[in-house]
Protein backbone atom coordinates (compact mmCIF):
# COMPACT_ATOMS: atom_id res chain seq x y z
CA UNK A 1 0.00 0.00 0.00
CA UNK A 2 1.46 3.13 -1.33
CA UNK A 3 2.40 5.27 2.14
CA UNK A 4 0.90 9.27 1.80
CA UNK A 5 4.00 11.69 2.28
CA UNK A 6 3.25 13.92 5.29
CA UNK A 7 4.66 17.23 4.31
CA UNK A 8 6.43 20.38 6.79
CA UNK A 9 3.23 22.04 6.79
CA UNK A 10 0.70 19.58 7.67
CA UNK A 11 2.89 18.29 10.11
CA UNK A 12 3.36 21.74 11.54
CA UNK A 13 -0.79 21.81 11.37
CA UNK A 14 -0.95 18.95 13.28
CA UNK A 15 1.28 19.85 15.98
CA UNK A 16 -0.18 22.57 16.55
CA UNK A 17 -3.88 20.88 16.64
CA UNK A 18 -2.31 18.42 19.39
CA UNK A 19 -1.21 20.93 21.31
CA UNK A 20 -4.29 23.15 21.39
CA UNK A 21 -6.16 20.66 22.20
CA UNK A 22 -4.35 18.25 24.78
CA UNK A 23 -1.55 20.53 25.48
CA UNK A 24 0.90 17.63 24.13
CA UNK A 25 4.06 19.31 22.17
CA UNK A 26 5.27 17.14 19.39
CA UNK A 27 9.13 17.67 18.39
CA UNK A 28 10.21 17.16 14.78
CA UNK A 29 11.24 13.53 16.07
CA UNK A 30 7.72 12.62 16.25
CA UNK A 31 6.76 13.28 13.09
CA UNK A 32 7.29 9.66 11.52
CA UNK A 33 4.85 8.37 14.93
CA UNK A 34 1.85 10.95 13.65
CA UNK A 35 2.13 9.84 10.53
CA UNK A 36 1.96 6.23 10.62
CA UNK A 37 -0.71 6.46 13.60
CA UNK A 38 -2.87 8.59 11.54
CA UNK A 39 -2.28 6.64 7.67
CA UNK A 40 -5.52 4.16 9.18
CA UNK A 41 -7.48 7.59 8.95
CA UNK A 42 -6.66 8.53 5.87
CA UNK A 43 -7.46 4.77 4.06
CA UNK A 44 -10.27 5.32 6.23
CA UNK A 45 -11.85 8.11 4.37
CA UNK A 46 -9.95 7.39 0.93
CA UNK A 47 -7.95 10.34 1.60
CA UNK A 48 -4.85 11.67 -0.68
CA UNK A 49 -3.50 13.96 1.87
CA UNK A 50 -2.97 14.58 5.34
CA UNK A 51 -4.15 18.31 4.67
CA UNK A 52 -7.55 16.74 3.56
CA UNK A 53 -7.57 14.57 7.10
CA UNK A 54 -6.70 18.24 8.76
CA UNK A 55 -9.32 20.04 6.72
CA UNK A 56 -12.01 17.03 8.66
CA UNK A 57 -10.41 17.19 12.33
CA UNK A 58 -11.24 20.75 12.38
CA UNK A 59 -14.87 20.55 11.26
CA UNK A 60 -16.77 21.05 13.98
CA UNK A 61 -19.73 18.39 12.49
CA UNK A 62 -16.83 16.04 12.76
CA UNK A 63 -15.93 16.31 16.12
CA UNK A 64 -15.95 12.86 17.25
CA UNK A 65 -12.50 12.38 14.63
CA UNK A 66 -11.35 15.01 16.25
CA UNK A 67 -10.92 12.66 19.51
CA UNK A 68 -9.99 9.86 17.23
CA UNK A 69 -7.18 11.99 16.54
CA UNK A 70 -6.38 13.07 20.03
CA UNK A 71 -6.74 9.06 20.67
CA UNK A 72 -4.38 8.13 18.21
CA UNK A 73 -1.51 10.50 18.91
CA UNK A 74 -1.77 10.06 22.92
CA UNK A 75 0.72 7.56 24.29
CA UNK A 76 -0.70 5.10 26.50
CA UNK A 77 2.12 3.03 27.83
CA UNK A 78 1.50 1.97 31.19
CA UNK A 79 2.01 -1.45 33.48
CA UNK A 80 1.35 -2.98 36.85
CA UNK A 81 3.25 -1.76 39.51
CA UNK A 82 5.37 1.41 37.65
CA UNK A 83 7.79 2.56 39.95
CA UNK A 84 7.11 0.66 42.51
CA UNK A 85 8.34 3.19 45.13
CA UNK A 86 5.20 5.29 44.87
CA UNK A 87 2.85 2.29 45.32
CA UNK A 88 5.07 2.04 48.57
CA UNK A 89 4.17 5.60 49.71
CA UNK A 90 1.06 4.78 49.58
CA UNK A 91 0.52 2.43 51.47
CA UNK A 92 2.62 4.34 54.01
CA UNK A 93 0.19 7.21 53.31
CA UNK A 94 -3.25 4.80 53.59
CA UNK A 95 -2.03 3.44 56.84
CA UNK A 96 -1.58 6.75 58.70
CA UNK A 97 -4.77 8.10 57.36
CA UNK A 98 -7.08 8.96 60.23
CA UNK A 99 -10.07 10.06 57.75
CA UNK A 100 -13.29 9.06 57.07
CA UNK A 101 -12.42 8.25 53.53
CA UNK A 102 -9.42 7.72 51.57
CA UNK A 103 -9.39 9.04 47.93
CA UNK A 104 -6.89 8.69 45.23
CA UNK A 105 -6.92 10.28 41.34
CA UNK A 106 -5.41 8.49 39.07
CA UNK A 107 -5.27 11.74 36.43
CA UNK A 108 -3.88 10.88 33.81
CA UNK A 109 -5.08 6.68 34.12
CA UNK A 110 -4.63 5.22 30.60
CA UNK A 111 -5.76 1.66 30.51
CA UNK A 112 -6.06 1.36 33.68
CA UNK A 113 -2.92 -0.46 34.89
CA UNK A 114 -1.97 2.41 37.66
CA UNK A 115 -6.25 2.56 39.29
CA UNK A 116 -6.33 -1.11 39.96
CA UNK A 117 -2.62 -1.82 41.18
CA UNK A 118 -4.06 1.25 43.66
CA UNK A 119 -6.99 -0.89 44.04
CA UNK A 120 -4.93 -3.78 45.15
CA UNK A 121 -2.53 -1.92 47.32
CA UNK A 122 -5.48 0.01 48.93
CA UNK A 123 -7.60 -3.18 50.01
CA UNK A 124 -4.81 -4.30 51.16
CA UNK A 125 -4.31 -1.92 54.11
CA UNK A 126 -7.59 -0.48 54.36
CA UNK A 127 -9.71 -3.52 53.95
CA UNK A 128 -13.51 -2.52 53.65
CA UNK A 129 -13.50 0.85 55.29
CA UNK A 130 -14.14 3.93 52.85
CA UNK A 131 -11.93 4.27 50.07
CA UNK A 132 -11.96 4.90 46.42
CA UNK A 133 -10.35 5.45 43.09
CA UNK A 134 -10.94 7.77 40.67
CA UNK A 135 -9.03 6.97 36.66
CA UNK A 136 -9.46 9.78 34.60
CA UNK A 137 -7.84 10.01 30.61
CA UNK A 138 -8.13 12.19 27.46
CA UNK A 139 -8.59 9.05 25.38
CA UNK A 140 -11.89 7.81 25.55
CA UNK A 141 -10.62 4.44 23.59
CA UNK A 142 -8.26 3.37 26.36
CA UNK A 143 -10.45 4.25 28.84
CA UNK A 144 -12.78 1.28 27.18
CA UNK A 145 -9.89 -1.02 28.20
CA UNK A 146 -9.77 0.35 31.79
CA UNK A 147 -13.52 0.08 32.46
CA UNK A 148 -13.28 -3.76 31.14
CA UNK A 149 -10.43 -4.44 33.57
CA UNK A 150 -9.68 -7.86 31.58
CA UNK A 151 -6.13 -7.49 30.43
CA UNK A 152 -3.56 -9.95 28.19
CA UNK A 153 -2.67 -12.99 30.74
CA UNK A 154 1.11 -12.08 30.08
CA UNK A 155 0.38 -8.84 32.01
CA UNK A 156 -0.45 -11.13 35.11
CA UNK A 157 3.56 -11.22 35.69
CA UNK A 158 3.59 -8.09 36.51
CA UNK A 159 1.54 -8.73 40.07
CA UNK A 160 2.37 -10.32 42.81
CA UNK A 161 1.65 -13.87 42.68
CA UNK A 162 -0.39 -12.90 46.56
CA UNK A 163 -2.45 -10.40 44.87
CA UNK A 164 -3.39 -11.91 41.41
CA UNK A 165 -4.75 -15.10 43.51
CA UNK A 166 -6.98 -12.70 46.07
CA UNK A 167 -7.57 -9.93 43.17
CA UNK A 168 -8.00 -11.44 39.74
CA UNK A 169 -9.97 -14.02 37.52
CA UNK A 170 -8.26 -16.14 34.80
CA UNK A 171 -10.42 -16.19 31.97
CA UNK A 172 -12.09 -19.16 30.17
CA UNK A 173 -13.79 -19.72 26.71
CA UNK A 174 -13.94 -16.89 24.32
CA UNK A 175 -11.66 -14.72 27.27
CA UNK A 176 -8.99 -17.51 27.38
CA UNK A 177 -5.53 -15.94 27.25
CA UNK A 178 -7.08 -12.82 29.77
CA UNK A 179 -7.70 -12.13 33.26
CA UNK A 180 -9.48 -9.65 35.10
CA UNK A 181 -10.34 -8.16 38.60
CA UNK A 182 -13.00 -9.08 40.40
CA UNK A 183 -15.70 -6.89 41.46
CA UNK A 184 -14.53 -6.41 45.09
CA UNK A 185 -11.62 -4.20 43.42
CA UNK A 186 -14.16 -2.71 40.61
CA UNK A 187 -16.51 -1.52 42.46
CA UNK A 188 -14.26 1.14 44.37
CA UNK A 189 -12.93 2.40 41.03
CA UNK A 190 -14.49 5.07 38.82
CA UNK A 191 -13.53 6.40 35.50
CA UNK A 192 -14.28 9.77 33.28
CA UNK A 193 -13.44 11.37 30.39
CA UNK A 194 -11.08 14.14 31.04
CA UNK A 195 -8.80 17.19 29.60
CA UNK A 196 -6.53 18.67 31.90
CA UNK A 197 -5.75 21.52 30.15
CA UNK A 198 -9.56 22.36 29.85
CA UNK A 199 -12.08 23.08 32.91
CA UNK A 200 -12.08 20.53 35.13
CA UNK A 201 -15.44 18.78 36.79
CA UNK A 202 -16.34 20.40 39.65
CA UNK A 203 -18.03 17.31 41.51
CA UNK A 204 -14.74 15.14 41.88
CA UNK A 205 -14.07 16.28 45.67
CA UNK A 206 -11.11 16.75 47.23
CA UNK A 207 -8.72 13.96 47.16
CA UNK A 208 -6.15 12.54 49.59
CA UNK A 209 -3.24 11.78 46.70
CA UNK A 210 -3.60 12.75 42.97
CA UNK A 211 -1.29 10.54 40.61
CA UNK A 212 -0.27 12.42 37.65
CA UNK A 213 3.13 10.21 36.50
CA UNK A 214 4.81 10.21 33.13
CA UNK A 215 2.45 13.01 31.86
CA UNK A 216 4.02 16.42 32.65
CA UNK A 217 7.10 15.36 29.63
CA UNK A 218 4.84 16.10 27.11
CA UNK A 219 3.46 19.13 28.16
CA UNK A 220 5.89 22.22 27.57
CA UNK A 221 6.55 24.79 30.86
CA UNK A 222 3.48 26.44 30.84
CA UNK A 223 0.58 23.53 30.16
CA UNK A 224 2.86 22.62 33.15
CA UNK A 225 1.93 25.01 35.19
CA UNK A 226 -1.63 25.80 34.54
CA UNK A 227 -2.01 21.41 35.00
CA UNK A 228 -0.27 21.52 37.85
CA UNK A 229 -2.22 24.19 39.69
CA UNK A 230 -5.26 23.04 38.68
CA UNK A 231 -4.77 19.13 39.97
CA UNK A 232 -3.92 21.41 43.45
CA UNK A 233 -7.48 22.32 43.64
CA UNK A 234 -8.75 19.04 44.54
CA UNK A 235 -6.23 18.14 47.21
CA UNK A 236 -7.41 17.67 50.72
CA UNK A 237 -5.26 20.22 52.82
CA UNK A 238 -2.53 17.37 53.54
CA UNK A 239 -3.00 16.35 50.09
CA UNK A 240 -0.06 15.22 47.54
CA UNK A 241 0.39 15.39 43.94
CA UNK A 242 2.50 12.75 42.73
CA UNK A 243 4.35 12.65 39.53
CA UNK A 244 6.98 10.38 37.65
CA UNK A 245 10.52 9.91 38.83
CA UNK A 246 11.77 10.96 35.14
CA UNK A 247 9.84 14.50 36.23
CA UNK A 248 10.31 17.44 38.22
CA UNK A 249 7.96 20.78 39.23
CA UNK A 250 11.06 22.55 40.39
CA UNK A 251 10.24 26.68 39.33
CA UNK A 252 6.74 25.51 37.46
CA UNK A 253 4.74 26.96 40.16
CA UNK A 254 5.51 28.43 43.72
CA UNK A 255 2.31 26.73 45.42
CA UNK A 256 3.74 23.35 45.25
CA UNK A 257 6.35 22.18 46.91
CA UNK A 258 8.12 18.93 46.88
CA UNK A 259 7.68 17.21 50.47
CA UNK A 260 10.21 14.32 48.80
CA UNK A 261 11.43 13.69 44.91
CA UNK A 262 8.02 13.43 43.08
CA UNK A 263 5.52 13.87 45.67
CA UNK A 264 4.64 18.03 46.13
CA UNK A 265 1.85 19.36 48.65
CA UNK A 266 0.22 22.80 48.82
CA UNK A 267 2.17 25.51 49.44
CA UNK A 268 0.93 26.78 53.33
CA UNK A 269 0.52 30.78 53.92
CA UNK A 270 1.42 31.39 57.29
CA UNK A 271 -0.95 34.33 57.65
CA UNK A 272 0.67 37.18 59.50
Amino acid sequence: MQQIPLTHTEFSEIQRLIYQWAGIYMTESKKALISGRLMKRLRHYELTSYADYIRIVKNPQHADEKQIMINQLTTNETYFFREPKHFEWLRARARKSTADSFRIWSAACSSGQEVYTMAMVLSEELGHSQWEIYGSDISEKILTTAIEATYPIAQSSQIPPAYLKKYCLRGVKESEGKFCFNDSIRARTHFFHVNLIEALPQNFGLFDAIFLRNVMIYFDRPTRQKVAESLMHFLKPNGNLVIGHAESLHGISEKLVAVQPTIYAPKVIVAE
